[in-house]
């Protein structure tokens, strides 16, 4: 008997840093943080995940570009610090909030909430403004009863940079009975999240 599952995925475009490798007891596993971009482009927000990275060919591809993700920068003819900008497209699963303690600087002492999650794929890599990786697909013959191919669905994931998307919910309804109230609360916020006062929601904050 298969077993039924709920899959919850989040797609969006966002910068890579921190590629490492996490000892663990019994071995190890690659690790990356992803700046995610959100809201208006012109002035986007952003939400950091810290992303196990899970699948095969997601792992290959941050193994290939470590040094430029890990860049820390170099110094330019002119003495300007030019550092490596790694944007890429990506899907994450099973999203949870991880709390801890600031051990440095003026929020020491102080709780924060670390947003953790799985790094599935990658749709395409960008090294400073240029394509290096795009993923390739086998688009699947339609099946009656499928819903029409249109530019979105057929371009989901080759935004480029001025076309940043954020694939988050509209509206987070939370109930002060939770005891993760305060945890879930501070992870919205930085998710560019505002409470409406009015409806008792809070709501994904978008530029018209």
């Amino acid at each position: 008997m298969t077993e039924k599952y709920f899959d919850l995925h989040i797609d969006g475009i966002g910068y890579l840093n921190r590629a490492r490798e996490v000892s663990v007891r019994g071995g190890s596993f690659l690790a990356v943080d992803i700046t995610a971009l959100h809201g208006e482009a012109s002035n986007p927000e952003k939400t950091r995940f810290d992303c196990r990275v899970s699948g095969s060919e997601a792992q290959g591809l941050i193994r290939r570009f470590m040094d430029p993700i890990n860049d820390r920068g170099h110094l330019a003819g002119d003495g300007t610090t030019i550092r490596h900008k790694v944007l890429a497209g990506f899907r994450l699963g099973d999203l949870y909030p991880e709390t801890f303690t600031y051990e440095k600087g003026d929020r020491a002492g102080q709780a924060g909430v670390s947003l953790k999650a799985r790094l599935l794929r990658l749709e395409w890599v960008k090294i400073d403004g240029e394509m290096v990786y795009k993923a390739q697909r086998d688009e699947p013959e339609d099946q009656p009863g499928d819903a029409p191919k249109t530019e979105h669905t057929t371009q989901r994931g080759e935004h480029s940079e001025e076309e940043l998307i954020g694939m988050l919910p509209t509206e987070v309804a939370l109930s002060k009975d939770d005891p993760e109230f305060e945890a879930k609360k501070t992870a919205l916020k930085q998710q560019g999240y505002r409470f409406d006062s009015i409806t008792k929601v809070w709501r994904l904050h978008q530029v018209a």
